[in-house]
């Protein structure tokens, strides 16, 4: 494919799974930042008139078409691509279990860095500490689930996929680099051996430094 994707991205951000995903495809993509801020108001305001929740990442298509939401991009992408490397195929005996823990991932584990990172958006100030504890604690609870169903050396078994993409970037997150080498270190490893790729490792360097 030689047309452009436009990714709009934070360095760090959920926008690092997709622009993962664009590298080892090979689709040639621009980046525009999206506010570069911790800040999720100010986001919410850069990212407006892209996507009404005003969230990174969102993704516009060569024909101009807008997405959002990673686990539909991920999909799309694979489409796009007449690929089955970061989606295991229709027939594929992976098939049921990618799609169970990529939305898990993005239903279950993802949102709760939308109410845990800034919590004072949901509760008082005076119970935001508290809650966000809680969240984290909740959040490991989740990590530890896939990690009882990781296969290895990737989280399907031999074959690597997209689920790796977001272990490599989910694990530079909270709880930490460190937790997840202790208490998840099949996902871990899966996010490493996927962050090490010669096509992703441009991007995580980008996005982490």
């Amino acid at each position: 494919m030689t047309a452009e994707f436009v990714l709009y991205e934070n360095p760090g951000w959920g926008s690092a799974i997709i622009e993962a995903q664009l590298a080892v495809y090979g689709m040639p993509v621009r980046l525009v930042p999206a506010g570069g801020t911790s800040d999720p108001d100010a986001v919410a305001r850069a990212m407006a008139g892209v996507n009404p929740l005003g969230q990174v990442p969102a993704l516009v298509l060569p024909g101009g078409a807008v997405m959002t939401e990673t686990a539909a991009m991920t999909l799309h992408m694979a489409d796009l691509a007449r690929s089955d490397v970061l989606v295991p195929g229709p027939e594929a005996a992976e098939r049921a279990a990618f799609l169970r823990w990529l939305v898990f991932l993005v239903a279950a584990v993802y949102p709760s860095f939308a109410y845990g990172d800034v919590p004072t958006r949901f509760v008082p100030e005076a119970g935001a500490e508290a809650f966000q504890a809680r969240v984290i604690e909740h959040r490991k609870a989740m990590w530890r689930v896939m990690e009882a169903a990781a296969v290895g050396p990737w989280f399907l078994g031999a074959r690597f996929s997209a689920i790796d993409v977001y272990l490599a970037v989910m694990t530079r997150w909270r709880p930490g680099q460190a937790w997840f080498q202790t208490e998840t270190p099949r996902l871990w490893a899966a996010g490493q051996a996927a962050g090490g790729r010669a096509e992703v490792v441009p991007v995580m360097a980008r996005n982490f430094g």
